[in-house]
């Protein structure tokens, strides 16, 4: 390997957090993608109702990330570790959080038209750059996998070869991001279908990917996660349904 994982590079002195700064490079990357897409994109929502559309957003996202992000570790609250408690968020949330923000704020505006679609590509590539994030923290972030013998398995910073859990999802959202483009750029999606199959897509993943990860809190066999996600593709049943009731 090339460099040591975790990645915990020093400057004058002090270890710098890289997650914490791909995090934030997530964000603002992420963020002046949507703004260069919508300058070349003919939205059919007015610059006020988008606007409102992104704080029900983002407002959801918060929400959503913290609030999974508690039952995915029950110990927290058991511990009235506050600190931790607030800081504790998984994008699993904040996604399907930021979807009910969204749906909840076109109600009180009363906007009809589908608004995920020019969302879709800037949070494929912010998701990729947490993630790298995630990878280079190798244990101290709980996206590492179950010890294997797999060729992929990676000793991610306590000496056992493990599933490379973010590593396995950084080369999904490349596909993804991928297949996607192509569907977009041959017009093969309805508008607001891309949205919608990039949370079906991703959902899935993460449902199968959880298998991997060595989860404390289980009830049935399942993680909070998987139950989220479970949610979510029930939530999108008609589109799953009508696409391939249309491709048939």
């Amino acid at each position: 390997m090339l460099i040591d994982i975790p990645f915990e590079p020093t400057l004058f002195g002090k270890t710098i957090n890289v997650h914490l700064i791909l995090e934030y490079l997530a964000f603002f990357v992420a963020f002046r993608y949507y703004i260069s897409l919508r300058k070349r994109t003919e939205d059919v929502i007015s610059s006020n109702n988008r606007l409102s559309i992104i704080l029900g957003a983002a407002l959801g996202a918060l929400i959503g990330s913290r609030i999974v992000g508690i039952f995915e570790n029950p110990l927290l609250i058991a511990n009235q570790n506050w600190l931790e408690l607030m800081n504790t968020k998984t994008i699993m949330g904040g996604l399907f959080g930021g979807l009910l923000g969204v749906e909840l704020a076109k109600k009180i505006i009363g906007e009809q038209h589908s608004s995920g679609d020019l969302f879709t590509f800037p949070i494929i590539v912010g998701i990729f750059i947490g993630r790298i994030g995630c990878f280079l923290t190798g244990v101290h972030e709980f996206t590492y996998g179950k010890a294997t013998t797999f060729f992929m398995g990676m000793d991610l910073g306590d000496g056992i070869s493990r599933h490379p859990i973010a590593l396995y999802e950084l080369f999904f959202l490349i596909g993804l991001f991928g297949v996607l483009k192509f569907l977009n750029k041959n017009q093969r999606l309805a508008y607001g279908l891309t949205f919608q199959w990039f949370m079906i897509a991703y959902f899935l993943f993460r449902f199968f990917i959880e298998f991997l990860k060595p989860n404390e809190f289980l009830l049935l066999g399942l993680s909070t996660i998987q139950y989220l996600c479970i949610l979510c593709v029930c939530y999108y049943h008609k589109t799953i349904i009508n696409t391939f009731r249309n491709a048939y």
